[in-house]
């Protein structure tokens, strides 16, 4: 399998690429910040039933905002990652084969040997290969041709990397 495509000097790719990423990173704060208002929802709660709402008051109001917080954290993040990657807008590739997935960005070219990745995780637009735990980099489906995404996407479920 030999795969070629180029990456055009759009100004939208890159803050695409940083609002996948960051997605991926950020999920944990987001499911953290439910948790803290649940737990301060029920506290609140339970200190008005009880009766203790002078003490332990503050701590579940303390809780609530720091849950609201965690949530905001990732469009906030996303946001920010958008706003400053558009101003990286180079053009590029990918060379893709059956041992490691090359990628150049203007003067720069890093490289995924395909041993190396964990999984790979199906977005609407991208797919984002994970070394170990952490998202590594993308692979966009739309610059590629249909023919080379089906033969990429039938590698990758080859290999048992897949993930929808």
């Amino acid at each position: 399998m030999r795969i070629r495509f180029d990456v055009p000097a759009d100004p939208a790719y890159p803050g695409r690429v940083a609002a996948v990423l960051s997605r991926a990173r950020l999920r944990r704060y987001t499911a953290i910040g439910a948790v803290l208002m649940a737990v301060a929802a029920i506290g609140l709660a339970v200190s008005r039933a009880v009766d203790w709402g002078d003490r332990i008051s503050p701590l579940f109001y303390t809780l609530a905002l720091g849950g609201l917080l965690s949530m905001l954290f990732p469009p906030w993040v996303r946001s920010r990652a958008r706003r400053r990657s558009s101003r990286y807008a180079v053009e590029g590739g990918y060379d893709i084969t059956d041992d490691n997935i090359m990628m150049r960005s203007g003067s720069q070219s890093s490289g995924i040997a395909w041993d190396g990745v964990a999984r790979v995780v199906d977005t609407p637009e991208f797919w984002i290969v994970y070394v170990g735990r952490m998202p590594a980099t993308v692979i966009p489906r739309r610059l590629m041709t249909t023919e080379d995404a089906k033969t990429l996407e039938t590698f990758m479920a080859e290999r048992g990397l897949l993930n929808s």
